[in-house]
C-alpha cells in the first residue's frame, strides 16, 4: 500500500513512471503504468496546447470504457484540467447543454459515437476522435514528454478534476465538482478500508462517465499502484469470462448489475475465479447474499455519490444490511426533510427487520464539516444541498439504536399513502425475497382521491413462464415486515426492467407509464400485463380495459386525473 498517500492525483500518475509492471488491460491490448504515465502526459502536452488563453481548463469526455478514458483522466490532473464526463445515452440539445454547461472547448470521442454530435451546434468545441490516423498525427508530436512539463496552470489538492453529472430524476443533470485533493483522498481510504495490494486487479464494467466507476474503481487502484482491466460497456454473460481473463480481485456495481449477473445461467465453475470483492450500492441484502453463496465472492455495500457531502464508514461489527456508521469528523443525522427533527432509532426484529419504518425514516444529513464542493455554475442547488449549515444529502435511511446506518431510498422514491410515508427502497427489499423475482421496482402511481398507491414492477426469473398471483398473495402475507400500507395495489409484470445507462432502474418511465400502456418505455421494455388488488377483493387479478376506464373516472371525479 506504499505510495497510496498523496495530495493530488497528479502526483498518484507521476508515481508510475518507470513502473513497468502491466497497468491497463483491454482486450488485446496491454500497457505497463509508466506507459500509461507517457500516454498521459502526451495527452496532456497536447491539452495544453488546445485549450486557448484564458478559457476554463475543461474537456469533455464521450467515451465508452475504452482505455483512453483512463489515459485521458490521468492526463487532466497532469495538466490541471477538468473532465467532464459525457453521458452517451443524452440525445440533441440535451447532449449539447451537457457538453456547453461545463465550458468544454475540447471533446474526446470515438468513430461510434460520432452520429450522436450530427447537427449538434457546439461553438468553440474542438473534437477529438481517438480512434481515426488523424487523432493518431495530432498526438504523435507530443510523444516524448514527461509527466509534469505540460500544465495549464498551478496543480494542487484544489485542483478542479471532475465535473460529473448527476443523474436526478427532474430537471437538468448538475455537474457536482470533485478536486484532485478529494479524489486522491477517497483512492487512499479504499486502499486502506480494502487492502488493496499492488498486484490487485481492478475490473471496470461501470461506465466511467458516472463517478462510481472513476471514484471507487479507477482511483484506488491507481492510489494503491493495481492494475486495472476494462470492459467497454457492462455484460453480465461475459463478466465472469472476463474476470477470469484478468484475474481481477474487486470490480464495483451500481443499480441492478447484480441482479443481472444473478440471473446467468449457473454454471459449475461460477466460483472458479480470483475475485476477492464487490463494491456498490443498491444490491440489497438478500441478493448480496445470493451472490456470495453462488459465486463466492463478498459484495459491500456503500453508500456515496459524485457530490462527496457525507461518508459511511464499515466497520467489523457493522449488522448484515447496514452500511456503517458516519465516518470520522463526519456529524450525521436521520431527520425529518421538513422540520430537520432527529427521526425515532429503528426497530428491528430478530431477523433484522424494521418494523417502525414511519417513525425511523427520514434523511440524511451531515451536521459537521462537509466536503461538498459544489456544482459548476449552479449556486441555487448548491444553496439547497447546503440550507442550515447542513448538508442534506436527499436519500433516505434509518438508524439503529448503535448508531449503525441503513440506506431506505433515493430522496425521489418516497411515497405517501393513507398518510404515511413510505420509502421504496425498503418495500423492493421485502419483495426480492419472492423466490420467482429477478428484479423489483417500487414506485408511486397517484392514488385517486389523495397521495399515492404502491405499484411494484417485477422481472420474473428465468424459467418462469407466468405471474403466480396466488402465491405472490401468500408469499406477501407472509413477509412480517411487510406493512400493511406497503402492500403493492398494483403490479406490473415485464420482461426485464428499464434501467438508465448506469444500470439504475428507470423510474422515470415507470412513472411516466403509470397504470401501462408501453408507449413510455425504450424499445424492449413494454409491459406484459398489470395485475391489480381491487377493493374488497382477495388477491391479484388482471387490470382489464373496464377496469381501466373505472379508474379513470374516479380521478375524474376527484379533480386528479392531471396526476397521471
Amino acid at each position: 500500500m506504499r505510495n497510496a498517500d498523496a495530495g493530488t492525483v497528479a502526483e498518484l500518475v507521476q508515481r508510475q513512471w518507470g513502473d513497468h509492471r502491466v497497468g491497463l488491460r483491454d482486450h488485446g491490448l496491454a500497457l505497463s503504468h509508466h506507459q500509461v504515465a507517457a500516454g498521459a502526459a502526451a495527452r496532456a502536452a497536447l491539452l495544453v496546447d488546445l485549450v486557448p488563453r484564458g478559457a476554463e481548463p475543461h474537456f469533455g469526455v464521450l467515451l465508452d470504457n475504452a482505455p483512453e478514458f483512463p489515459l485521458w483522466l490521468s492526463a487532466a490532473a497532469l495538466a490541471g484540467a477538468a473532465v467532464a464526463g459525457i453521458n452517451p445515452t443524452r440525445r440533441g440539445p440535451e447532449l449539447a447543454r451537457d457538453i456547453l454547461h461545463t465550458d468544454c472547448r475540447v471533446l474526446v470521442t470515438e468513430r461510434a459515437h460520432l452520429p450522436l454530435l450530427d447537427g449538434l451546434d457546439l461553438p468553440g468545441v474542438r473534437v477529438l476522435v481517438t480512434d481515426t490516423d488523424a487523432y493518431a498525427e495530432l498526438l504523435a508530436p507530443y510523444a516524448a514528454a514527461e509527466p509534469g512539463e505540460a500544465t495549464l496552470g498551478p496543480v494542487g489538492p484544489g485542483s478542479r478534476l471532475l465535473l460529473y453529472f448527476t443523474s436526478g430524476s427532474t430537471g437538468a443533470p448538475k455537474a457536482a465538482i470533485c478536486s484532485q485533493g478529494r479524489l486522491a483522498a477517497a483512492g487512499a481510504s479504499l486502499v486502506k478500508h480494502f487492502g488493496v495490494r499492488e498486484d490487485d486487479v481492478h475490473y471496470i464494467c461501470m461506465p466511467m462517465f458516472h463517478g462510481n466507476a472513476v471514484i471507487a474503481d479507477w482511483a484506488p487502484a491507481l492510489a494503491g499502484r493495481a492494475g486495472v482491466a476494462l470492459r467497454r460497456r457492462f455484460s453480465a454473460s461475459g463478466f465472469l469470462d472476463d474476470v477470469r481473463t484478468y484475474r481481477a480481485t474487486y470490480f464495483t456495481y451500481v443499480g441492478r448489475a447484480v441482479q443481472y449477473l444473478l440471473a446467468t445461467p449457473e454454471r459449475d465453475d461460477d466460483r472458479s475465479h480470483c475475485l476477492r470483492l464487490g463494491f456498490g450500492t443498491e444490491a440489497g441484502a438478500v441478493d448480496a447474499a445470493r451472490f456470495e453463496a453462488r459465486f463466492g465472492t463478498r459484495l459491500v455495500e456503500g453508500y456515496g455519490s459524485s457530490e462527496g457531502g457525507a461518508a459511511i464508514q464499515r466497520t467489523p461489527g457493522t449488522p448484515a444490511g447496514a452500511i456503517g456508521r458516519a465516518g470520522p469528523g463526519d456529524d450525521l443525522a436521520v431527520v425529518d426533510p421538513g422540520t430537520g427533527e432527529e427521526r425515532a432509532p429503528a426497530v428491528l426484529d430478530p431477523g433484522g427487520r424494521l418494523v417502525n419504518g414511519a417513525e425511523a425514516i427520514g434523511e440524511l444529513v451531515n451536521r459537521g464539516r462537509s466536503p461538498f464542493e459544489g456544482y459548476w455554475r449552479h449556486p441555487a442547488a448548491d444553496a439547497a444541498r447546503t440550507r442550515g449549515g447542513w448538508y442534506w444529502t436527499g436519500d433516505l435511511f434509518f438508524r439503529d439504536a448503535e448508531g449503525f446506518l441503513y440506506f431506505a431510498g433515493r430522496g425521489d422514491d418516497r411515497l405517501r399513502v393513507d398518510s404515511e410515508n413510505l420509502a421504496a427502497a425498503m418495500i423492493e427489499n421485502i419483495l426480492a425475497r419472492w423466490p420467482d423475482a429477478a428484479g423489483v421496482a417500487v414506485y408511486a402511481v397517484p392514488d385517486p382521491v389523495a397521495g399515492d398507491q404502491v405499484m411494484a414492477a417485477l422481472a420474473l426469473r428465468e424459467g418462469v413462464s407466468s405471474f403466480d398471483a396466488a402465491g405472490f398473495s401468500e408469499f406477501l402475507a407472509a413477509q412480517a415486515d411487510l406493512g400493511t400500507k406497503m402492500t403493492p395495489r398494483f403490479v406490473r409484470v415485464l420482461r426485464q426492467l428499464p434501467v438508465t445507462a448506469t444500470n439504475k432502474i428507470h423510474r422515470v418511465a415507470l412513472r411516466s407509464e403509470g397504470f401501462g400502456g408501453g408507449a413510455a418505455f425504450p424499445e424492449g421494455f413494454g409491459a406484459d400485463e398489470v395485475w391489480w388488488a381491487e377493493p374488497g377483493g382477495s388477491g391479484y387479478r388482471p387490470l382489464t380495459g373496464a377496469d381501466r376506464a373505472a379508474l379513470l373516472t374516479e380521478y375524474r371525479e376527484h379533480g386528479r386525473e392531471n396526476q397521471l
